[in-house]
């Protein structure tokens, strides 16, 4: 009786560390620093993303995508490599006028969703541009 209730409790010891881990994957960095490197502006003006703060209230799918091998937009799917907005979303790959560059992206994406919040805090520069 004593090995099968030490057995069931190391058992149970393995598979909650590894739903533990499980939960804890990856999810990025909690703060990034937006920052064009291909069509940097006249004055640049890095956006600070609190991405853990966007995590808590938004699925991965609702802001990242991918690409097909057509160069077409791709739902995301759990666990898909993020690659860099930048490297599609830059004024060389040809894309559609508003979403030609990051900045532009960026834009409609972040501040389509903040108008859509309702807080008006949330549409002002200085929110995700802050001065230094």
């Amino acid at each position: 009786m004593k090995k099968v209730l030490i057995f069931g409790v190391a058992l149970a010891f393995v598979c909650t560390t590894g739903m533990a881990s499980m939960c804890m994957a990856d999810k990025g960095p909690a703060e990034i620093t937006l920052e064009s490197t291909v069509d940097p502006g006249k004055k640049p003006k890095p956006a600070t993303f609190p991405h853990a703060k966007h995590q808590e209230t938004l699925k991965c799918a609702d802001c990242h995508h991918g690409k097909d091998a057509d160069g077409k937009k791709v739902a995301y799917t759990e666990g898909q490599k993020i690659e860099k907005c930048e490297s599609c979303h830059n004024s060389k790959a040809g894309m559609p006028k508003g979403l030609e560059t990051y900045k532009n992206a960026g834009h409609k994406l972040c501040k389509e969703c903040h108008k859509a919040s309702g807080n008006k805090e949330l549409t002002k520069c200085g929110t995700c541009h802050p001065k230094k």
